[in-house]
């Protein structure tokens, strides 16, 4: 276990709205009128989500991307934001509010509200923001999984990861790593198209092989991933390979922000067709079981589980 799931399973008895979705899922799901309104909200911190030397507009964009990412994961479109924001130097603060303004832009996100707040000189600084969306469609959880269904990701699995390690100058690589790192781009028209048919659907935020294990279990099902079919970019295999290491690395490795669902293999026309409308790969990289846990497989091998499935925040040593 680990501090922050003993922490969220602490305020479950708090969460008793339907909304809250019993705090298994990425967002609340409020129903008033007919309309589903989404709310999620996520946080960065300087040191832990971005580094000190990134520049302030993108980390603006990675603020914005990181929470529309959720509202991707449910099928929404968003309303707005409200952000929580620590202060810096002048410059600073005008270079992230570009940023802000070009992710705001892009996305049709309008900032809403919010609080400013400063630190003393010195201490890292970190940013909340509150995605809000809507949809008149049912509203996908990661808790739907079904026994006999495929599990699918979006686009390519790692690249943020080596976009993180090329930043801190441990490999070199392109640019697109870079920007895959910095500049996240949410699957919002993808998560639209998907919602009607899939089961269960996250983002990959922590690592592939992290959130998938999450959306097993919250299913109350056995998971079984294909890592010789977790889809690798060429900027990517440039980087760091095709072998086993590279691979689990990629698996592992957090902040794609793809999106990640169980489906019906009698789908499979119509993701299919939603491929080729929206010009986005999807692949299938396991299926699910009746049981519990995560088992890999690499070219048909069966692999020891890694030390580490992806990131989790103040692990505990017991």
């Amino acid at each position: 276990m680990t501090a922050e799931l003993d922490f969220i399973a602490s305020l479950r008895a708090t969460a008793t709205e339907l909304a809250a979705r019993g705090l298994l899922d990425d967002a609340a799901v409020l129903e008033i009128a007919g309309t589903r309104l989404i709310f999620t909200h996520d946080m960065i911190v300087e040191g832990v989500h971005f580094l000190s030397s990134d520049p302030p507009e993108d980390v603006a964009w990675k603020l914005i991307g990181v929470n529309l990412s959720d509202l991707a994961a449910k099928g929404a479109t968003p309303i707005g934001l409200l952000m929580g924001y620590t202060l810096g130097a002048d410059d600073w603060n005008a270079a992230f509010a570009r940023g802000f303004a070009d992710a705001s832009a892009r996305f049709d996100a309008p900032l809403l509200g919010g609080d400013t707040v400063s630190v003393l000189p010195g201490e890292k600084r970190s940013f909340g923001l509150t995605a809000i969306g809507r949809s008149n469609a049912p509203v996908p959880s990661r808790t739907d999984a079904r026994a006999g269904d495929t599990l699918w990701v979006s686009g390519t699995i790692g690249d943020a990861g080596a976009g993180l390690r090329v930043a801190l100058g441990e490999i070199a690589g392109s640019e697109a790593l870079l920007a895959r790192y910095r500049r996240p781009q949410p699957r919002l028209r993808l998560g639209q198209a998907l919602a009607p048919l899939v089961h269960a659907t996250m983002d990959v935020s922590d690592g592939l092989l992290i959130d998938a294990a999450r959306m097993a279990q919250a299913s109350g099902l056995a998971l079984f991933v294909d890592l010789a079919a977790v889809p690798l970019s060429a900027d990517y295999l440039h980087a760091c390979g095709a072998n086993e290491r590279a691979r689990l690395d990629a698996a592992v490795a957090g902040d794609d922000y793809e999106l990640l669902f169980s489906i019906d293999d009698a789908q499979s026309a119509a993701l299919q067709q939603i491929t080729d409308d929206l010009g986005i790969p999807i692949t299938r990289v396991g299926r699910f079981e009746t049981g519990t846990g995560i088992r890999i497989f690499n070219n048909g091998a069966e692999l020891p589980l890694p030390a580490s499935l992806g990131w989790q925040h103040a692990a505990k040593s017991d």
